[in-house]
C-alpha cells in the first residue's frame, strides 16, 4: 500500500517511516522540505503528494501553541481536504492519552484536532499514546544543566516511540475504522521516579527539587491523568531497559 507520512521527519514521523517501509509499503514522506513538500499552514502541495495513496499518517507537530493551532487544527482541515479530493481511505490521527483531561494549552488544541478528524469525511482511527521515553530523557537532561532538576508531582507512563510507530503501522494497515487505540508503557512511574532511574543510568550530578503544581491541573496530574491504565496495546520496554539501550 501507498502511505503518506505527514511529518515523516520528527521523532515519531522517522520510526512510522522506518517501520512501514520494512513491511513493504511504499512510504511517501511529506514535510516542508524534502521530495514531498507540503505546508499544513497553507496547503501547498497536500493534493499532489496525496495522489494515489491508500492511507495517510498524520505525525505532524508545531512547538508553540499558536502555532500548534494553525498546524493541528487548521492544518487538519486542509490535510482532511486534500485526502477526499485524492480519494485516501483511512486518516491515522496520532495524539495524546489525556488530553481531554489536562488543561494546557497544546492539549486543548490535541482535543479539538481529534474532533475535527472524527467528524471529517475520510474514515478515521486515533491512536492516543503516553509520553514517549525519549521526551522523559531529553526532558531531563536539559534541566540538568543547571544540575538542578525541578520535578513536578506527576504520574506518567512512558513509552519507547518505536513501540508506539509499531503499534501506528498496525493501525494503518488494518481494515477497523471510527476507533481509538490507546497505548502506553509496560509501567506507571512518578516523574521523580523516572528521574531517580535516569540519574542512575547517566551518572549525571543533579540535585531532584520537587515543583508544586497547583489546583485543578496539579490534582489531575498527581492522579494519572496522563496514564492509560489498562490500554489497548501496551509495550514491553521500561523506561531504565530504554536507557540501557542507549
Amino acid at each position: 500500500m501507498r502511505i503518506a507520512i505527514v511529518g515523516g521527519t520528527g521523532t515519531l514521523g522517522q520510526k512510522v517511516v522506518a517501520e512501514l517501509a520494512e513491511r513493504g509499503h511504499e512510504v511517501r514522506v511529506l514535510s516542508r522540505g524534502g521530495e514531498y513538500r507540503v505546508d499544513l499552514t497553507t496547503g501547498e502541495g497536500l493534493t499532489a503528494a496525496l495522489r494515489g495513496c491508500g492511507a495517510v499518517v498524520d505525525a505532524s507537530n508545531a512547538t508553540s501553541a499558536k502555532r500548534a493551532r494553525q498546524v493541528l487544527v487548521d492544518g487538519t482541515q486542509r490535510l482532511l481536504t486534500a485526502e477526499r479530493e485524492a480519494a485516501v481511505s483511512h486518516h491515522v490521527c496520532l495524539s495524546i492519552v489525556g488530553c481531554d483531561q489536562v488543561a494546557i494549552g497544546y492539549y486543548k488544541v490535541k482535543v479539538d484536532q481529534e474532533h475535527l478528524v472524527e467528524g471529517g469525511q475520510v474514515p478515521w482511527s486515533i491512536v492516543q499514546a503516553t509520553q514517549f521515553h525519549e521526551l522523559a530523557a531529553t526532558t531531563l537532561a536539559g534541566a540538568a544543566k543547571f544540575r538542578v532538576v525541578p520535578v513536578p508531582a506527576m504520574k506518567l507512563q512512558t513509552i519507547a516511540a518505536a513501540e508506539v510507530a509499531h503499534a501506528v503501522a498496525d493501525v494503518a494497515e488494518g481494515s477497523c475504522r471510527g476507533r481509538r487505540i490507546r497505548v502506553a508503557g509496560p509501567e506507571v512511574n512518578t516523574a521523580r521516579d523516572l528521574a531517580l532511574t535516569w540519574r542512575r543510568a547517566t551518572g549525571r550530578r543533579t540535585v531532584l527539587v520537587p515543583l508544586p503544581i497547583p489546583g485543578k491541573l496539579g490534582h489531575d496530574l498527581r492522579d494519572g491523568a496522563l496514564t492509560a491504565g489498562q490500554p489497548d496495546i501496551r509495550g514491553t520496554v521500561t523506561f531504565a531497559e530504554w536507557l540501557a539501550a542507549q
